[in-house]
């Protein structure tokens, strides 16, 4: 049986925590094996979560046995990561265990060195902090999950239940990751390219010249904008536009676009009651069939789907 053991640190997140004891605990094979054996463990027998303390019933020699070990955030990112567990974690990375990282437990991975070299993702408010502590990894902050093989990191904590579920698809394919996010009462998974949604009144004193731009297509998103209007709107032409746009987005600017179109339906799913119809309009898709076959591309459900599992409004 494949064994996940999760990192649990003093200062650890509990959500971060919780989520792959939630993920992996639950999922069930097709004939109704349990998938997963999962562990929590880490050097100390007891840490803080928060308001809550919590025990640890496996020591640091756990990950040595495990096929998987996740390693959720701690509420200060910058605390040193003992260097028993910095041992341990490139110790089991060098043996071929898979290594996974959720919001900004990216900063406890990087401590490892392990990072160095490659892409990864964290929440993006702590983006630019890992990019300047850690300048030999490639930082996408607009990403909710990336995948390089045996290393993984998510964005906020929310995208550590797309990256849980991805590992189920991984491992055990398509009908699994479904029935164990069913079981779990988890959200349905979105692909790990969708960017991480940017709040609009981010924009501070260190804020690049693209920022207000991006701003600008989030607030006009359900208008019909064309490649011209945005980069007029930048004050650009269209090629240093799209060159800007990759460069700090890794996106085209059309792509964000529609990125925006979709954030803004889903926030209207989630909130209104409005009609697929009316909201296909609110966003700029203009027809329901477009609206229907564009959101199902981006988050591989359909929006009546979306809105029975994300819903907050009050149907009376």
């Amino acid at each position: 049986m494949h064994t996940v053991a999760i990192l649990a640190l003093e200062d650890v997140i509990l959500f971060d925590l919780g989520t792959p004891v939630e993920v992996f605990r639950t999922a069930r094979l097709l004939d109704g094996r349990a998938a997963y054996r999962v562990l929590v463990a880490g050097p100390e027998p007891e840490v803080g979560a928060g308001v809550v303390s919590l025990r640890v019933p496996h020591g640091l020699e756990a990950l040595e046995t495990a096929d998987t070990i996740i390693v959720p955030g701690l509420a200060d990112p910058l605390r040193p990561v003992p260097k028993a567990v910095v041992a341990a974690l490139r110790k089991a990375h060098e043996a071929g265990t898979r290594v996974a990282s959720i919001c900004v437990g990216t900063f406890t991975l990087a401590a490892t060195g392990l990072l160095d070299g490659r892409r990864a993702t964290t929440h993006w408010r702590a983006a630019d902090l890992l990019a300047a502590r850690h300048p030999a990894i490639e930082v996408d902050p607009a990403v909710l999950f990336v995948d390089e093989g045996s290393l993984l990191t998510s964005a906020g904590a929310s995208a550590g239940i797309d990256l849980c579920l991805h590992l189920v698809r991984r491992d055990h394919g398509a009908a699994v990751a479904a029935d164990a996010a069913r079981s779990a009462v988890l959200p349905l998974t979105r692909p790990g390219g969708q960017a991480q949604f940017i709040l609009r009144d981010a924009l501070g004193p260190d804020a690049t010249p693209l920022s207000a731009t991006l701003a600008w297509v989030e607030e006009h998103a359900h208008r019909p904008l064309t490649l011209q209007d945005i980069a007029d709107r930048a004050g650009v032409s269209t090629r240093t536009l799209n060159r800007r746009f990759r460069e700090q987005t890794n996106m085209t600017p059309l792509a964000w676009l529609g990125a925006a179109r979709i954030r803004l339906a889903q926030s209207l799913l989630e909130t209104t009651d409005h009609s697929v119809e009316r909201i296909a309009h609110q966003t700029g898709f203009g027809s329901a069939a477009n609206f229907r076959a564009k959101f199902r591309a981006a988050l591989d459900t359909s929006p009546a789907a979306y809105r029975l599992a994300f819903a907050t409004f009050s149907r009376g």
